[in-house]
């Protein structure tokens, strides 16, 4: 009985430190979280932040989410497998499996004291550059190569459905992020060779477009493979020009800084922007492809991807990047900026910049700012704790992913491909995780003695 209370005071102490000041948030920044989250966030931070215990899942992952598994090994068909990695590894960082969960994630999120849910249907097509080889997630095993195109493509359809159930499954606000080789082989045959995508796609992703335009809605375009990343980049350039054209951007292109020509590629998008008078929808992330991209056209070092990654944002916040708003030089076009970054250092000081930019009069641009569901919590709630002189919250967004678990598997290996790779961001991350735990259970058992 007694442990029953101390876990009613737990759960109870989390709900009033939720609420809690500011000055409480920034001193306990994962006061907010449910218990429930925060013990499962502790369970794969503790795996993630231990080699011995990372290195295997990663293996198990990359091997369940290879194509062609039988009945035994495919995670839909199994309910063994599929239970495990549901209430670990899925459940830590995708929103659900059909619309019900989905919303409830979504409100669940939201409640959190986040503006808003960046969501992403989870099909997508991943190019090996090791193998040389693709795999479409959650769809039957294709090759790029085929027979002409068709006039109407099932895959692209299926791609256009699951789509805008997505726009359904969000509020007006939001933001839909699109993974453009979910609509399957023909689209990423064209990516790959340059050439402009179906008509049945462009015409399901104007449809779709116009649809978030309406609702206030807007959409971003996710990096991908760059096996595909050039067609993909110029077909966000292409909707950018149709949609982005009342000083706001609907649409929003990714650029990976980890790769060694974002910044020339960001120049010429400057460019362009400046040229046919539309807004260049800007979302910055460091990069989430190095197990299947080719690795020389990545940085060589991560000190090298922080500083191409801070160099882009400081940039654009203070309106001079390259060329562009320096003195002398070409007037700066119209820019929206999205930061999705869980390094807290980065994403600290472009606020803060941005804040005493705007407070002293100086150019910049509308900025928000985004983590991954179910990483670096601490992260976003510092800085929603970091509110201007009129207690306004920045804009920080929660990304997350529906679908199967098949769809979902891709998204789950980069996610601890991550956490492999940020060792020190993970190591913290569970410092600090251990410290709520640890804090919520001696203010529980004080309460219930």
């Amino acid at each position: 009985m007694k442990g029953d209370r101390a876990l009613t005071s737990l759960r109870s102490a989390s709900t009033m430190a939720a609420v809690g000041s500011p000055q409480m948030t920034t001193r306990r920044p994962l006061a907010p979280l449910p218990t429930s989250m925060l013990l499962r966030s502790l369970m794969i931070a503790g795996i993630s932040s231990k080699k011995y215990l990372l290195l295997p899942s990663l293996k198990i992952l990359s091997f369940l989410s290879s194509p062609n598994r039988g009945f035994l090994l495919n995670a839909d068909k199994n309910p063994l497998i599929h239970a495990i990695l549901k209430k670990t590894f899925y459940e830590q960082f995708c929103a659900g499996v059909d619309a019900l969960e989905t919303k409830r994630c979504v409100r669940g999120l939201k409640d959190l004291g986040f503006k808003g849910i960046i969501l992403t249907y989870a099909r997508e097509t991943v190019f090996d550059h090791s193998t040389n080889s693709v795999d479409v997630q959650g769809v039957e095993s294709k090759k790029l190569a085929g027979e002409a195109e068709p006039d109407f493509c099932s895959h692209i359809e299926d791609w256009r459905v699951g789509t805008a159930e997505t726009v359904d499954l969000i509020d007006d606000g939001d933001f839909l992020a699109v993974k453009l080789t979910g609509a399957g082989p023909l689209v990423t045959k064209a990516f790959h060779e340059g050439r402009a995508p179906p008509k049945q796609f462009m015409d399901a992703i104007r449809e779709i477009c116009a649809s978030c335009k309406s609702r206030s809605i807007r959409v971003i375009i996710d990096a991908e493979s760059q096996h595909f990343q050039k067609g993909i980049s110029a077909a966000a350039l292409d909707l950018m020009r149709e949609f982005n054209r009342e000083g706001t951007a609907v649409v929003y292109n990714t650029y990976q800084a980890y790769l060694k020509q974002t910044s020339a590629n960001i120049a010429k998008h400057l460019e362009a922007a400046s040229q046919d008078r539309f807004t260049l929808g800007l979302k910055l992330v460091r990069g989430a492809y190095i197990l299947s991209d080719n690795r020389s056209l990545i940085h060589d070092t991560k000190q090298d991807t922080d500083d191409a990654y801070n160099n882009i944002a400081t940039g654009a916040l203070k309106k001079q990047l390259g060329e562009f708003g320096a003195e002398g030089g070409k007037a700066f076009p119209s820019v929206n900026l999205f930061l999705a970054s869980h390094n807290k250092e980065s994403v600290l000081n472009a606020h803060r910049l941005h804040q005493e930019r705007m407070k002293n009069g100086l150019p910049t641009i509308p900025v928000g700012f985004g983590q991954l569901h179910g990483m670096s919590d601490a992260v976003s709630f510092t800085l929603l704790a970091e509110k201007d002189e009129n207690q306004t919250s920045p804009d920080v967004f929660k990304c997350s992913t529906w679908g199967s678990m098949g769809e979902c598997l891709a998204y789950l290996l980069r996610r601890a491909v991550e956490n492999r790779d940020a060792v020190m961001r993970t190591s913290d991350e569970y410092t600090a995780l251990k410290s709520e735990v640890w804090r919520r259970l001696r203010s529980a058992f004080r309460v219930s003695s």
